[in-house]
């Protein structure tokens, strides 16, 4: 048994930073979101940022966007020609995507600033394209209103997660350290 514990010691520290990271940062999310009233139907500060961005962006670009509260749900819908057509829940804010990312290069890590600095660089990018991926959804169910459910459950979710793992490559290969280099 030591000898698989001296053997496999990296993946364990891996394992042990990643979850212990993921864990906490996770807890404290929650945390954060407890002081929203759901009952109320009470949006966190972050999906309206999310939400209002959204919007902005459409407005910047293509214009005839605006965002209201939902009347019955924790949600922000977004209408687009005076459309109703997508609501930004607490999961579309990409909080979780974000803790996910950085619990990864935080496990990764072997020096604080390069791994400070990739993990905020790498969240406002997931940010950016988050708020990119949700306008693209809104602009495409306005003219494709038939493919939600590809658009909602592949293909947007889809882009996202790529980004995230495109983003994990580029730190294992470039800046983890973990890569020798010939």
């Amino acid at each position: 048994m030591k000898n698989i514990l001296i053997q496999y010691k990296p993946f364990f520290a891996f394992l042990i930073k990643f979850l212990l990271f993921y864990v906490v940062f996770t807890f404290l999310y929650k945390m954060y979101l407890n002081q929203y009233d759901a009952g109320t139907n009470e949006v966190d500060y972050f999906t309206e940022v999310v939400a209002n961005q959204t919007v902005d962006l459409l407005n910047f670009v293509v214009g005839e966007a605006k965002n209201l509260p939902h009347q019955t749900q924790s949600s922000i819908k977004v209408f687009f020609k005076d459309k109703y057509l997508a609501r930004v829940v607490e999961g579309c804010n990409a909080v979780s995507v974000m803790i996910l990312f950085a619990a990864f290069i935080f496990a990764f890590s072997n020096r604080w600033k390069k791994t400070g600095l990739y993990i905020v660089i790498g969240i406002l990018i997931i940010h950016a394209l988050n708020i990119l991926r949700i306008a693209l959804l809104t602009y495409a169910l306005y003219y494709y209103p038939a493919y939600e459910e590809l658009l909602h459950g592949t293909i947007f979710p889809l882009f996202i997660y790529g980004v995230v793992f495109l983003l994990w490559i580029f730190w294992i290969t470039k800046f983890s350290g973990y890569v020798k280099r010939n």
